[in-house]
């Protein structure tokens, strides 16, 4: 038992330092390359695959190809794809790179679903509890991400392509460590399922409720705020090595390493998540995640690599609130008013509206404000000038997302009904 946990461990460490290589690093690199004004459309592809990838992969995990073999495939083809793109970034082949990190991108993306599907089925035929077992070994999931993230930074890869090739590596790895595990059968079942059912669509059945329909339409909106700090932080706080007083500070030559602390604050927020349920409910545990948002971008527009750099900590400290709190709470509202033959379609439901659809159109539109906001770095010129205007475009631009999060909360608060019901969450902490 503790080696098939242990080989769970690896796969999930593997999943994520893939990711972790360069998902918060990115906007770093493409903003140094003089690429700022397209960060949002990278990051705006995760959404777009978000939407279809992983139920097709879904499909053909159930029906053709076990789990196990195609999380590795997925894994083999995103890796080099990646690869691919850096070097397509490291020749300055703008579009290339674009194109080949997109397709990299649309197979990673249903990995992240396939490996809980194969996590979930050996621990089933091994004989034990998902439920107990599963979240601590998913944590080493973050600690993989975290890892990725420190390596990229210390290594010197955060402002060029050589991120991507750390990706790669680490995705080979894993396509070939896939082939190892345990075998996840195909399904045999003869069940007929229309292909709106197959890929989830017929969840969307649900905005007949109106209650179903309000929790999903925030659901978007506040999935809007998901992908902004992944794709503009790191270049917000190194634009910070611009103006004299930072440039040697810690926090603007090595952003990573800050925003991993985020990472570190994910994972134990979810320790918290079951007696702030029990205690207070799933709306008041969904706006305490809303108004954390408020706070993450509030204090990245106040804060600084120096005498500020208490702001930024805690706002790497709340990040956990508000990534944890409401994409659980969420999931267990999901699960909870939804019926058994509905509940997988809406549980897919809720992340496309979150992870597809909101974040889609957060990132784009975040894109947006920055490119209104934020100058464009000038090689000629006074280096103090030009990196005080750029540090001062960042700081608003954080307000404004501030303030877009602070009227989604409100909006929630009131327009949102729900009792809670402490008599369904009393086996939470089981």
């Amino acid at each position: 038992m503790n080696n098939i946990k242990f080989k769970l461990i690896v796969m999930n460490f593997l999943q994520f330092a893939v990711w972790g290589s360069y998902l918060t690093s990115m906007g770093g690199y493409l903003f140094a390359a003089g690429y700022g004004e397209l960060i949002g459309w990278f990051y705006a592809m995760q959404g777009v695959v978000s939407m279809f990838m992983p139920a097709i992969m879904g499909i053909i995990a159930d029906k053709w190809i076990p789990a196990q073999r195609l999380l590795g495939l997925c894994h083999g083809i995103a890796a080099l794809f990646i690869a691919g793109a850096g070097y397509c970034g490291q020749n300055d082949m703008l579009w290339p790179m674009f194109t080949l990190y997109s397709i990299s991108v649309a197979f990673y993306m249903p990995t992240l679903a396939l490996s809980n599907s194969v996590a979930y089925t050996i621990l089933d035929q091994s004989g034990l509890d998902t439920v107990k077992t599963f979240p601590p070994i998913r944590v080493f999931g973050t600690v993989g991400f975290i890892v990725a993230m420190l390596v990229c930074d210390f290594a010197g890869f955060q402002a060029s392509p050589t991120q991507f090739f750390q990706c790669a590596f680490i995705g080979i790895l894993l396509a070939l460590y896939a082939q190892a595990l345990p075998n996840c059968p195909v399904s045999r079942s003869q069940e007929a399922k229309s292909f709106a059912q197959r890929m989830g669509l017929d969840a969307f059945k649900l905005f007949k409720n109106k209650q179903m329909a309000m929790f999903f339409i925030f659901s978007m909106l506040l999935g809007v705020s998901l992908q902004i700090t992944n794709g503009f932080a790191n270049s917000f706080i190194t634009s910070f090595k611009g103006i004299p007083e930072f440039a040697n500070t810690f926090g603007a030559n090595h952003a990573n390493a800050l925003i991993s602390l985020s990472q570190v604050s994910e994972t134990l927020c979810i320790l918290l998540i079951p007696f702030c349920l029990k205690r207070f409910g799933i709306k008041r545990v969904m706006l305490i995640a809303m108004f954390a948002w408020v706070l993450r971008f509030g204090l990245f527009g106040l804060g600084n690599p120096g005498p500020g750099l208490w702001m930024f900590i805690l706002s790497m400290i709340v990040y956990g609130v508000a990534f944890d709190f409401f994409n659980i709470s969420g999931s267990l509202f999901v699960n909870e008013n939804t019926s058994g033959d509905m509940r997988s379609s809406a549980q897919g439901l809720f992340m496309i509206m979150t992870n597809g659809i909101g974040a889609t159109v957060g990132t784009l539109g975040a894109q947006a404000v920055v490119n209104r906001l934020v100058p464009t770095p000038q090689s000629d010129g006074g280096i103090v000038t030009n990196g005080i205007s750029i540090v001062e475009g960042w700081s608003t631009t954080w307000l404004v997302f501030a303030g877009y999060a602070l009227v989604v909360a409100l909006l929630f608060w009131v327009l949102f009904k729900y009792k809670h019901d402490s008599s369904k969450l009393a086996d939470i902490n089981h």
